[in-house]
């Protein structure tokens, strides 16, 4: 799986799993909704250990500035509120920062 493919599916796994419990505590869902939001975050932590980076915290590093991406659409796509530039912003430094991160040139 391409880097950026597996730091999206993470994300979204992730944020699914932390939706079902926003969902049920925050939207008084019934806790059935704990069921798949439990599974999507141990498939989140799955995918991470899928990262090509060479060291745990540089996965998570460049996963953090793909995470607040995927965070930012989430909000537009499925909470229906659209980003503004401060937002767009952001996320675009964020992304510039985890790619440099995972592809920044390293002393042998």
């Amino acid at each position: 799986m391409q880097p950026f493919a597996l730091y999206l599916a993470a994300a979204l796994s992730e944020i699914a799993g932390c939706f079902a419990f926003w969902a049920w505590l925050r939207l008084n869902r019934s806790p059935w909704w704990l069921v798949p939001g439990m599974a999507s975050l141990a498939l989140f932590a799955w995918l991470l250990t899928l990262s090509p980076a060479d060291h745990a915290g540089r996965a998570y590093a460049v996963y953090g500035g793909v995470y607040i991406t995927a965070s930012v659409l989430w909000m537009w796509l499925a909470e229906g509120r659209r980003p503004d530039q401060w937002d767009v912003t952001g996320t675009a430094i964020c992304l510039a920062g985890a790619a440099l991160i995972l592809w920044g040139p390293r002393a042998a």
